[in-house]
């Protein structure tokens, strides 16, 4: 196998395209942030743009690597291999680091434990696998998905995505005690005003607002990720490329037939539906990375 020579970093389109979905969530972002803002401003008097810079800037943490495997790997439930995970794990990176020439430790693995059959990159330099997939994937097969994986890393394409995962953290919260406060008043009305129509009706209304801010909230966050879905799918066609160019792409087209052969099929899908696809279909990647196979055979045979 000839070593791969594009194992620096750069910044692809899909690493810029990213960017949308954080304009997206920017404005509700900062009305979150104020409703933090207000109360702490009575202590600690702090203008509200620091307040934000502070928040904004404290991103930071999910990319430095000694808190991003504390901190991240909670964040997501997962957690470090345990040594029979390791042995079927590692032995697959470390032939995709030595394809990469870069030294193992320089990205850090995690698995979380579910039952699909999957392998995703986030922070600075950490790679997910499912448990399933450490179960399911022979060894071949999971050097291609972490090819993949590691060129969402090397074309920026987790930098927008964890940073828009930082800028929702507000907003969800605050989504959530929206919806919490919203039970704790119907629950309220039913228990204590079930006697008064005046008090129904109050207590109604206050329920229904609770939930319609709530929904303010939330709408921000389904908002932004419709966006990333749709136009996440081309980080996905972008990372395949790089794998193939690593010389993985025969292993992750077999592992995507595995993959394609455990769903069902996206064909035929509303708008609506194909907005919440956050991938392309296996079978379109196959066709895709089987196409770039053989133009990078050809691409060598000339060369040679």
């Amino acid at each position: 196998m000839i070593r791969y020579r594009g194992a620096g970093r750069s910044v692809e389109r899909s690493a810029l395209t990213a960017a949308l979905p954080i304009i997206a969530i920017i404005p509700m972002w900062l009305l979150s942030l104020a409703v933090f803002w207000l109360p702490i401003r009575e202590w600690w008097r702090v203008p509200y743009w620091l307040f934000a810079c502070l928040h904004l800037g404290a991103v930071v943490v999910m990319f430095w690597r000694p808190l991003q495997n504390v901190l991240v790997m909670r964040m997501l439930g997962a957690h470090r291999a345990t040594v029979e995970q390791s042995r079927r794990l590692e032995p697959a990176w470390r032939s995709v680091a030595q394809q990469l020439g870069i030294p193992p430790h320089r990205f850090a693995l995690a698995v979380l434990p579910s039952d699909e059959l999957n392998a995703f990159a986030c922070g600075g330099s950490l790679l997910v696998v499912t448990s399933y997939a450490i179960d399911a994937l022979p060894r071949d097969e999971m050097t291609g998905v972490l090819a993949h994986e590691i060129a969402h890393h090397l074309g920026f394409h987790t930098v927008a995505l964890t940073l828009r995962q930082w800028l929702s953290l507000p907003i969800f919260v605050l989504a959530r005690v929206g919806f919490f406060l919203q039970n704790v008043a119907v629950a309220a009305t039913r228990s204590f005003a079930s006697h008064s129509p005046l008090l129904t009706a109050v207590g109604r209304l206050v329920s229904g607002v609770l939930n319609a801010v709530a929904w303010v909230f939330l709408a921000a966050l389904l908002l932004s990720n419709r966006i990333a879905n749709r136009i996440g799918k081309g980080a996905e066609f972008e990372a395949d490329r790089r794998a193939v160019e690593m010389g993985f792409g025969r292993e992750l087209a077999t592992a995507l037939r595995r993959v394609a052969s455990t769903q069902t099929n996206n064909e035929g899908l509303s708008l609506r539906d194909e907005l919440l696809v956050t991938h392309p279909s296996p079978r379109s990647r196959v066709a895709r990375i089987e196409a770039l196979r053989r133009r990078e055979a050809n691409r060598r045979r000339s060369l040679g």
